[in-house]
């Protein structure tokens, strides 16, 4: 039988879907047995992962769609396995990262009307009236599978949505008698289905950019996920060297400016300083950033004249966000930086006023590395974030993938891993913890060829689902390495409570309710579920040993977890 399962995995595939990442339940009979059927008969379709929980499918779909741009598909059970990718969803949508999430529906016949009709007594507790409803508010679409005879049209559609920008997550529910139904073959041409167009500056709009650029004395770029398109970086860099403009990160998730360009002068999270080249720029040029400055802490001078460019410049899901700037274009900001550079070959560009800028940032960026040197200090008693960074620094190589959920040590693993090639380092993009073990199955999947190593705080390990997470590893032969920055606890609410109450009861009395005391064995966990190599070093010479062996040990193919105590919380 053709079925509307078998159609639909057939637009997965057409559709260039390699994987299906699946936590499966009685909604997916159709799917599994298309599935049988296509092994039997070697017929190419997706790949399906088992997942033993949602939130690990979908940060592994997020992982590889991050790396690749190309989305992949989530399958999970009615509205249970719906709400089990929550924080998951969340990820993706705020990260604007394009994935696919298919449920299955309660049956909507329960006397054998159809095929696929209700037989077990779940399918009445799991029947809602708004499944859909569950994901509206963080996917930009939604629709429901309601015969085979279009369903190719409505994957197509789908993933045209999630494919273009701002991209996000998409989702497809089917109830069962609807993947059941006998259908016929349709052909459709994917090349018809493509994202829309990426967005430019208007022309008559690039002159009074590059005019308020060129006459600037403290230009100043700030941006967080230009990255995300590989190819933008060498046209920032490009443009930066040209003109001697500093390039700050605000909160990256990705790399976005190499750390060794004179240029880079850093990056700010949430700490709270004013940054001084941020105070004194009378010129910002944002480019791809949710939160280029927390106004409470540290911003730009009123007086500076701001532009931003993003695919999304008004933060159309953010009830709350409003940075005052002189434009906002709906942009992509490596076109955005073509035609900027383009018509500055029009303008008279004083070199010497230039040359003078390049000088006195670049003695900003020397004083920069010089501090991060020696911050990177081994002590005898403890091991600091900046030594634990800068030793995972020494045993990679700029091609390694590196996955940062660190928290409350994501500002230092940035700065001490300094990466300086595109693609090579990401974060979630976003706040729902645990994304890093699903995230480095989903990379390696991605780029079998080269190493991945995870950088992840305590409570985000324990967040990632790590037994479910190993397990994946050991099955779906994609090691990688974890470093787990070990503070015993959750800094990071410490830090929020103490930014609001820094002289209140709760610092008096040192009760925050965030330590993991007594400890667990963190690495022992993933040594138990997917027979990882597991180490846990509280000894700052034992350190750099450790990270060299569980390196080599990945490079032959086992995946390795070192819990690595920090100070406590």
């Amino acid at each position: 039988m053709y079925t509307t399962s078998t159609a639909f995995l057939e637009a997965l595939q057409e559709a260039g879907v390699s994987y299906i990442f699946a936590n499966l339940g009685s909604d997916h009979p159709a799917i599994i047995e298309s599935l049988a059927h296509a092994k039997k008969e070697n017929k190419k379709v997706p790949q399906l992962i088992t997942c033993p929980h949602e939130f690990v499918a979908m940060s592994a779909a997020h992982g590889y769609a991050q790396l690749t741009g190309k989305p992949q598909v989530v399958m999970v059970h009615v509205e249970c396995g719906t709400q089990n990718i929550g924080g998951g969803i969340h990820n993706a949508f705020k990260g604007r990262v394009p994935v696919l999430v298919f449920a299955g529906a309660s049956p909507y016949t329960q006397e054998n009307e159809l095929t696929g009709s209700r037989n077990e007594f779940i399918h009445w507790i799991q029947d809602v009236f708004d499944q859909r409803g569950i994901m509206r508010g963080y996917s930009k679409y939604d629709n429901e599978i309601r015969t085979g005879k279009n369903v190719k049209q409505l994957v197509f559609r789908a993933l045209q949505f999630a494919k273009s920008e701002p991209k996000g997550p998409v989702y497809l529910m089917g109830p069962r008698e609807a993947m059941e139904e006998e259908t016929e073959k349709v052909t459709l041409d994917p090349k018809l289905w493509e994202p829309i167009s990426p967005a430019a500056i208007p022309p008559q709009e690039i002159r009074s950019l590059v005019d308020d650029l060129v006459k600037a004395k403290n230009p100043l770029i700030v941006t967080s996920y230009l990255g995300r398109n590989p190819e933008a970086v060498g046209e920032l860099e490009k443009l930066c060297n040209r003109l001697a403009i500093p390039v700050l990160e605000s909160v990256p998730h990705t790399m976005n400016f190499p750390t060794d360009n004179p240029m880079h002068i850093g990056y700010q999270w949430n700490v709270p300083n004013q940054n001084e080249l941020l105070a004194e720029a009378d010129f910002v040029l944002v480019l791809d950033s949710d939160v280029p400055w927390i106004p409470t802490k540290n911003k730009a001078s009123d007086d500076a004249t701001i532009y931003y460019i993003d695919v999304d410049p008004i933060k159309e899901e953010m009830p709350l966000w409003y940075i005052p700037s002189k434009r906002f274009f709906k942009a992509d900001s490596q076109i955005a930086l073509q035609q900027i550079y383009q018509y500055l070959g029009k303008k008279k560009i004083v070199n010497d006023a230039v040359e003078a800028r390049w000088n006195r940032i670049k003695a900003v960026h020397d004083r920069q590395k010089e501090e991060r040197r020696l911050l990177e200090e081994p002590s005898e008693d403890v091991i600091t974030p900046e030594f634990l960074t800068a030793c995972v620094r020494e045993v990679i190589d700029e091609d390694t993938i590196v996955l940062n959920e660190g928290i409350s040590s994501y500002q230092a693993i940035c700065t001490h891993i300094g990466p300086k090639k595109p693609g090579t380092m990401h974060g979630s993009g976003s706040g729902s913890l645990g994304w890093n073990g699903g995230a480095a199955i989903g990379a390696k999947l991605a780029n079998p060829d080269k190493t991945v190593v995870s950088l992840t705080g305590d409570g985000s390990y324990l967040f990632s689902n790590p037994s479910v997470v190993h397990w994946m590893a050991k099955r779906y032969d994609t090691p990688f390495l974890t470093v787990i920055y070990n503070n015993s606890g959750w800094k990071s609410p410490k830090l929020s409570t103490l930014g609001v109450h820094p002289n209140g009861i709760a610092n008096e009395i040192n009760h925050f309710g965030v330590d993991f005391d007594p400890p667990a064995d963190l690495a022992k966990i993933a040594e138990a579920a997917g027979g990882a190599y597991a180490q846990t070093i509280k000894n700052p010479a034992e350190l750099r040993d450790a990270l060299n062996y569980g390196m080599n040990l990945v490079k032959e193919g086992r995946t390795v977890v070192l819990d690595v105590h920090i100070p406590h919380v």
